[in-house]
């Protein structure tokens, strides 16, 4: 009898369980697409009222948050690098003793991913409005001379350097690598708090806020370079060929890189994924390659070691000053805002490739390697704009003023040597470069919802499709659509900020544990030997 009633709990037990797993697999997608569409709607029903109010909340949440968001940022990779450098930083993450993705195509994975569209063309604008007009954090530099150049460099090298992304696949990665690979705990967002609430979110629906908030954030970074790729493209293919950049060739490009997007998801992590990184990271080498030659190759080598010294030097004061909130608010607060809101997903894709790997490599790959890659990257490209801008004044300036961010680039490499070959190379790098972003967030979306590390075809081209829908029905509405969704990212960072912060505590947490079951392993592998 007693043994009957044992059973009678057990099968409740299971059965209640059971449920409460359907329920979180069907929760995170509804709120998730449930929101997106009631983005949409809005957006749709009167797009200048509900642009004005996000842009509120951009405002209060960059202006409340944003010196906080600095603080995480600096200890984030304060921390992941102790934690390097330390003796856990030998410890291999996840079960496998050595890398399952050779070493060039994890870097490649990682650096396409991470730096996607959005670092080519702000590769090139961003340091020319700096040198135009200086950052608060080089006071009594005049805008547009020489002294102007090395500020310029070395304030764009922080927005894209070391706390960038440190902050996107450093801490988080560990903690994840942890919670997946030694306790079997399903690869998404909640499982940041392993260390700290055990398995109590696996099923529960705060977990389920937790995953949704994540993708909402991911998503909306993801789909706004979409959206502006069309019309970034729609208007170099206008100044290029005099096609006429409107709605329809806008959708018509959207259309061929959603497909793309959708064609590369479909064949997965293995194929598309890894051919479209590889295929990236051989065209840009080639790019730079020949910017360094056709362009100003001195001065490039030149600023570039004056400026990496400058921004070394200036890290601090950058990274924390609050003297000016006007200004951090559009842009390092917004860039951090941006970051944090990308980093659970990352993290996410970045731990699916990095099994077998080092916490070391991990750490000095993401958060000190790539950056100084970028940053670099930056030189090549802004830096020939500052050089012409220097030569002749308004040659790159006008454009900016005129036509904003896709001009600065076009107008950079029509004054080089062989600029009819230039122009178009980089207008395919950029779409392969936003292709790969797409395609990879497709993917750890579709792992999330799934709570499988190999999701189903269906829900990862499921996923590449609505993100270019999205993106369509937003460029239709108008810029104000996509305006919007590039700044709700800033606002759902706040509450992703809280999970980032959460990862200080459990990575160096992770990291001790996975040294010393490792180290179990090891010890209990010699015993069987002897």
């Amino acid at each position: 009898m007693q043994s009957n009633a044992c059973q009678i709990g057990k099968d409740i037990t299971a059965t209640s369980s059971t449920r409460k797993r359907r329920i979180d697999g069907k929760l995170v997608p509804a709120l998730t697409i449930g929101f997106i569409s009631l983005f949409l709607l809005a957006a749709l029903i009167d797009l200048p009222r509900f642009t004005l109010l996000i842009q509120e909340l951009f405002s209060a949440a960059a202006g409340q948050f944003g010196f906080w968001w600095q603080w995480l940022m600096v200890a984030n990779f304060a921390i992941a690098l102790c934690i390097a450098v330390s003796r856990y930083g030998k410890t291999r993450m996840g079960v496998e003793t050595k890398p399952t993705i050779g070493t060039f195509r994890w870097l490649a994975m990682i650096m396409c991913t991470l730096l996607a569209g959005g670092g080519v063309f702000w590769s090139a604008a961003e340091p020319i409005y700096h040198f135009i007009t200086p950052s608060p954090s080089y006071p009594g530099i005049t805008g547009s001379t020489a002294e102007a150049v090395v500020p310029a460099l070395s304030q764009s090298f922080l927005h894209w350097g070391f706390l960038a992304w440190s902050v996107l696949g450093t801490l988080a990665t560990i903690v994840l690598m942890y919670a997946h690979h030694n306790h079997g705990i399903k690869l998404r967002p909640r499982a940041l708090l392993f260390p700290l609430v055990g398995n109590r979110l696996e099923n529960h629906w705060i977990g389920a806020v937790i995953d949704a908030c994540s993708i909402i954030a991911v998503a909306a970074g993801t789909i706004g370079p979409i959206g502006f790729l069309a019309s970034q493209m729609g208007y170099s293919l206008e100044v290029l060929t005099g096609i006429k950049n409107d709605s329809s060739t806008q959708l018509m490009i959207l259309g061929a890189v959603v497909s793309v997007c959708a064609i590369s998801a479909a064949s997965g992590m293995d194929k598309g994924l890894q051919w479209l990184s590889r295929l990236n990271v051989i065209g840009a080498f080639a790019l730079l390659l020949a910017i360094l030659i056709l362009g100003p190759t001195q001065f490039i080598f030149e600023q570039f070691g004056n400026a990496f010294a400058g921004y070394l030097q200036h890290m601090p004061t950058m990274s924390l000053t609050n003297s000016t909130p006007g200004w951090n608010v559009w842009w390092t607060w917004f860039f951090w805002g941006w970051f944090i809101g990308f980093a659970p997903m990352m993290a996410i894709f970045i731990a699916r490739i990095s099994e077998g790997r080092s916490i070391r490599e991990l750490v000095l790959a993401v958060a000190v390697g790539a950056p100084i890659v970028t940053n670099f990257w930056f030189t090549v490209l802004g830096g020939t704009g500052i050089f012409l801008e220097l030569q002749t004044p308004g040659i790159i300036s006008g454009p900016l003023n005129d036509a904003g961010l896709p001009a600065v680039l076009l107008a950079s490499l029509q004054q080089l040597p062989l600029s009819g070959i230039l122009l178009p190379a980089f207008l395919v790098l950029t779409t392969t470069f936003v292709v790969t972003t797409g395609d990879s967030m497709a993917y750890s979306i579709a792992m999330v919802v799934s709570g499988d590390n190999e999701p189903d075809r269906k829900q990862r081209i499921f996923w590449a499709v609505m993100m270019g829908a999205v993106a369509a029905v937003l460029l239709l509405a108008g810029d104000g659509g996509l305006n919007a969704l590039q700044s709700f990212i800033v606002i759902t960072a706040v509450p992703v900020s809280f999970i980032i912060a959460a990862t200080l505590i459990t990575g160096p947490i992770a990291a001790i544990k996975m040294t010393k079951m490792q180290n179990a392993r090891i010890a209990e592998k010699a015993l069987q030997a002897a």
